[in-house]
């Protein structure tokens, strides 16, 4: 095991028990022998093993002994048994701090493990989507609300296929694993479908299928499905999802809602028609922004919502990821920090006018 550098953020209580028994030895110096400070020379190897490796902890330690004994000869405190307890306690405190050292740098290490595997599992579940796809340029974020998370329930693929561009966004009830763990299941089921089914319907009810056969009890996935192909339109299959906001050439902001509201994936069991179909004109030069709620339920201080078709202006960057970018900083800045769910938002520009082909360029 060998120590690391702390960061600039600990570096300050990296000094700190240095600083700590300089203190106790100038006061114990001037205040002499009647005051008994000798005994908090142990708190340099404490606080050393809070924030350092062993071998740091160690070397204050010694350096604690050091100063113990220099102390106690300066003060005649040897002649008494009350130097050597002061010893005794320096050294069980350096001991106890080497193994909380010890035990601190094995967590670690396996936490690095840990966020190394997830971070695997990420790329593997949500992978980059294809810069271009057919007539269009994808771009995607997405944003965790739970602090140094990567990946949540929010889900997002961008898929050209025989039949078009096919893609799904997606928004899974619920947090932590089990979101996770339905998110892929419903990855999983478009993926495969997506190359198979002949139409956008026939796909919806193959991802359905799959999702009712996983989700227990009221789980449940709000998702939209998309295909663009050569006709400058875009149908799309809503399940209980808010409506994606299209961008027109002229600037102008629609939001296009489905004929009627379908249930969310994973409770077709309670009955209820399936979505329908229903098209949308997609043109050279607009843009398509697919989203989950976390984007448009986002709160100021104030409690007002994000106003998203308000900020049609920061898409005018004409590099796609630098525009969503764009979007997701002036959403944090409107909530103050880490939205309050995970948002993701995915970007399609139609940008010429070729049929899509079998795959990515």
């Amino acid at each position: 095991m060998t120590d690391e550098k702390p960061p600039p953020g600990q570096r300050a209580l990296a000094w700190m028990p240095i600083l700590v028994m300089a203190v106790i030895a100038v006061v114990d110096v001037l205040a002499g022998p009647t005051i008994g400070l000798l005994p908090l020379v142990s708190l340099g190897p404490a606080f050393a093993g809070l924030v350092g490796g062993w071998r740091r902890t160690a070397a204050v330690g010694a350096l604690a002994l050091l100063l113990c004994v220099g102390l106690g000869l300066y003060n005649g405190l040897f002649v008494k048994p009350r130097g050597y307890t002061a010893m005794v306690s320096v050294a069980g405190v350096t001991g106890v701090g080497i193994a909380a050292a010890v035990a601190r740098s094995r967590r670690e290490a396996e936490l690095a493990s840990v966020r190394s595997i997830a971070e695997v599992a990420q790329r593997v579940l949500l992978r980059p989507v294809p810069l271009t796809a057919g007539p269009v340029q994808a771009a995607v974020s997405y944003t965790s609300a739970v602090a140094e998370a990567r990946i949540g329930g929010d889900l997002y693929e961008v898929v050209a296929s025989p039949h078009g561009v096919r893609v799904i966004l997606g928004d899974v009830q619920g947090k932590g694993l089990a979101a996770v763990e339905t998110a892929a299941v419903v990855l999983g089921a478009f993926r495969e479908a997506a190359y198979d089914e002949p139409d956008l319907v026939g796909l919806g009810e193959r991802v359905e299928r799959s999702v009712a056969r996983e989700l227990e009890g009221e789980r449940f996935v709000t998702a939209v499905l998309a295909e663009i192909g050569a006709d400058h339109e875009v149908v799309l299959l809503n399940y209980g999802h808010p409506a994606p906001m299209l961008v027109r050439r002229d600037g102008s902001v629609d939001f296009p809602e489905p004929p009627a509201f379908a249930l969310p994936l994973g409770l077709s069991a309670h009955g209820g028609d399936g979505p329908e179909p229903y098209r949308v004109t997609f043109a050279p030069g607009e843009q398509l922004l697919l989203y989950t709620d976390g984007v448009t339920e986002a709160r100021d201080r104030d409690g007002r919502f994000y106003p998203l078709g308000e900020r049609t202006h920061l898409l005018k960057e004409p590099d796609a990821h630098r525009a969503l970018e764009g979007l997701r900083e002036d959403l944090v800045q409107h909530t103050g920090g880490p939205p309050g769910d995970d948002a993701a938002m995915l970007l399609l520009r139609y940008h010429r006018h070729q049929d899509p082909g079998p795959g990515p360029r």
